[in-house]
């Protein structure tokens, strides 16, 4: 036998999924104004988007599955959510496949619910950093690092307590925490790139951020993101990671299970000369999103719309809206506009005026201060007993309302000027 082939045939090898915040059974909140039949398809997606992910599993026949945290959208899971999801574990036992979990923030072990038994190829941590060995069909032994979430708030440092232990040829750490650096989610069981890579583990299965990124790439410290979007800030494809791990590294790659995907979309109406041209182009674009098969919700913004007095008003009615929501019949791969927001053509230079005119350098300086002022310093926020209904607003989120606040006042104060 030649020494390469040798090599391939004793070379430490696992193949598993790594998926995390599923949010089973999350209750839309807010969009029950969606149509019953969108609605209902969306109640239904963290549920569809789950089954596809075990579905990937049993295909690729992998060793075993991984779910990094935020197995069930709430502490008090509920009956259907936790039946749902032992059925799709009996899919997986009947395989042989086993699955590693962690409870997260949401799904933490202090709340109060009926505890519905799990198949025997259902592991989970506990509150304490423990190791599981497992050994594959192949011979190569694993050692998984993980917790549970014991609170809803865990603010220490968790990271600290996972230690290497020998004994097993590939080590793998499951971390539901946020990383230190990332302006978004609650900042639980915080974490540095350079704590991880201490650790010497060749593949760290991290939850919580619900946005899909990957921190390193030798070895791999991956955020698969949530399986399923939620609401408009959870945009894009969702879905898990299909690994391939060995002594030498590691085989990632993304596999799609949304039900339903949330999108930004804009349309440039420059061209659009009637509220009809304006309608068709939002169609077009309607009909180009329908072509990926699934349902879309649509965050939809039209810039440089220039149209007549009471054509703009129509607009600012609701009546384009009301158009393009009463012409979609499709329940399946339906396209749902949620929104639709207007950018009318400037026909002001930014540049021009601030050169102009010392009152629009100093309006557009302080619109510049007003994206960096903190949620907290705002009424509603520190009111609490809305505060406590209210999301945080990402800094993205704010300089878009600045700048919508800057160009409606500039436009009001430069037709008086004009």
């Amino acid at each position: 036998m030649k020494e390469k082939e040798r090599k391939e045939v004793y070379m430490k090898r696992v193949t598993f999924i790594h998926a995390a915040d599923l949010h089973l059974d999350s209750p839309m909140a807010g969009l029950k104004s969606l149509p019953p039949a969108i609605f209902k398809k969306l109640q239904e997606s963290t549920f569809a988007a789950f089954s596809k992910i075990v579905d990937t599993a049993i295909i690729h026949s992998v060793d075993f599955v991984i779910l990094a945290g935020d197995l069930f959208d709430g502490e008090d899971r509920s009956i259907r959510a936790q039946i749902r999801f032992r059925k799709e574990m009996e899919r997986l036992a009947e395989r042989g496949i086993p699955v590693f979990a962690v409870h997260g923030n949401h799904d933490h072990m202090e709340g109060q619910w009926v505890h519905m038994p799990m198949p025997d190829n259902v592991h989970i941590f506990s509150h304490e950093v423990a190791v599981m060995k497992h050994t594959v069909e192949n011979g190569t032994s694993v050692h998984l690092y993980g917790f549970s979430y014991p609170r809803r708030h865990v603010l220490e440092r968790m990271i600290d307590r996972y230690t290497r232990k020998d004994g097993a040829d590939l080590h793998i750490g499951i971390l539901h925490g946020h990383f230190e650096g990332s302006s978004e989610h609650d900042k639980y069981a915080p974490f540095r790139l350079k704590d991880l890579l201490e650790k010497d583990f060749d593949y760290w299965a991290l939850g919580h951020i619900h946005k899909r990124e990957t921190l390193n790439e030798h070895p791999p410290a991956i955020y698969p993101g949530n399986i399923q979007g939620r609401n408009r800030k959870e945009t894009g494809p969702k879905g898990c990671y299909l690994v391939e791990l060995t002594e030498s590294g590691a085989k990632t790659e993304f596999l799609e299970a949304s039900a339903v995907i949330w999108e930004e979309a804009k349309v440039d109406a420059s061209n659009a000369d009637s509220f009809h041209d304006l309608f068709g182009m939002c169609k077009s674009l309607i009909e180009d999103k329908r072509q990926n098969t699934k349902g879309t919700i649509v965050n939809l913004t039209l810039n440089n719309v220039s149209l007549s007095g009471h054509e703009m008003k129509s607009i600012a009615n609701g009546e384009l809206l009301d158009a393009l929501q009463e012409e979609e019949i499709e329940e399946e791969s339906f396209v749902w506009v949620s929104n639709l927001a207007v950018n009318e053509k400037r026909i002001w230079s930014k540049e021009k005026l601030a050169y102009e005119s010392d009152f629009f350098t100093e309006l557009f300086k302080t619109a510049e201060q007003v994206a960096d002022i903190s949620e907290s310093t705002l009424p509603l926020y520190g009111h609490p007993l809305a505060r406590k209904y209210l999301e945080d607003l990402h800094e993205e989120e704010k300089r878009r309302l600045a700048g919508e606040a800057e160009a409606l006042l500039v436009d009001l104060l430069y037709k008086e000027h004009a």
